[in-house]
């Protein structure tokens, strides 16, 4: 085990790689992120009876009803990274993961409420990220990704972000763009808004780096953490953490945190693997 900030994304290259890391960060800060190649993912056999149990009903008739064979090897691939982070906090196996969707898209665990989740893809790397203390939002894209000041300052940028990364020498504004860009993104899908939450409404302290509205002023202080990092040699993953939300006890074994109407219907599937 090392001594990384327990916030720090870990990477679980496939699904016989070890959770051990994920569940520890869980159980130390409340939150947990992990990312792969999605294509690591993939299962050796897509029609197999054993990889229905693992997506669940739902998502098996979706990736059955898809006819781009990228985008259902992607489908695919991630809703098992999502299962697998979910069993492993849970102390479940993946087929007992009830995996459902919002309206909009976002997924989470039913009967699971105190447990958020996030999932984010770009090119052929993906991330999913779980919170026991509030709401989570996750946004990941290539850091060889060009972006234009002149052409996002005004969909971007606050006026004391167009002044910040402004005076910057020009070739540190397209990584400075990228990771703000990111970590708007994070924070919307963790508000559950995404692009229809204007990104020029609020930003980024300078100094603290704090969530502040269009003209400064301190926005929740104190009640959400940002982070951005790089990972798989090639991306850049930011990370948005509502820190007051939820129950904050470390126990996330199923039978602490599902609700207990749903507990009911499944404690005796989860009895062998909670003893």
């Amino acid at each position: 085990m090392t001594d990384e900030h327990p916030g720090t994304p870990v990477e679980v290259p496939g699904p016989d790689a070890s959770w051990d890391r994920a569940v520890l960060h869980m159980a130390r800060c409340g939150t947990t992120v992990a990312h792969a190649r999605w294509a690591d993912w993939l299962p050796p056999d897509f029609d197999a009876p054993r990889l229905r149990a693992h997506l669940g009903s739902h998502d098996w008739r979706r990736h059955g009803a898809m006819t781009n064979p990228a985008a259902r090897a992607r489908f695919v691939a991630t809703r098992l990274l999502i299962r697998y982070a979910a069993a492993a906090v849970l102390r479940v196996t993946p087929d007992e993961v009830d995996l459902a969707y919002r309206p909009g898209g976002r997924p989470y665990l039913r009967g699971c409420d105190q447990v958020e989740v996030a999932l984010t893809h770009s090119g052929d790397v993906a991330a999913v990220a779980l919170s026991r203390c509030g709401r989570i939002g996750v946004d990941v894209e290539p850091l060889t990704r060009r972006m234009s000041y002149e052409g996002l300052r005004r969909l971007l940028c606050t006026p004391a972000e167009r002044d910040t990364i402004g005076a910057l020498p020009e070739a540190d504004r397209s990584p400075a763009l990228l990771r703000l860009w990111t970590l708007k993104e994070a924070y919307t899908k963790a508000m559950g808004q995404g692009m229809r939450m204007g990104f020029t409404g609020f930003g980024f302290d300078r100094h603290s780096g704090d969530l502040v509205s269009q003209d400064g002023t301190p926005l929740s202080p104190g009640e959400w953490s940002f982070d951005a990092y790089e990972i798989q040699g090639s991306h850049l993953l930011s990370v948005a953490r509502h820190t007051v939300g939820w129950e904050t006890s470390s126990d996330t074994a199923a039978e602490s945190m599902l609700d207990s109407g749903f507990l009911d219907e499944v404690t005796r599937a989860l009895q062998a693997v909670i003893e």
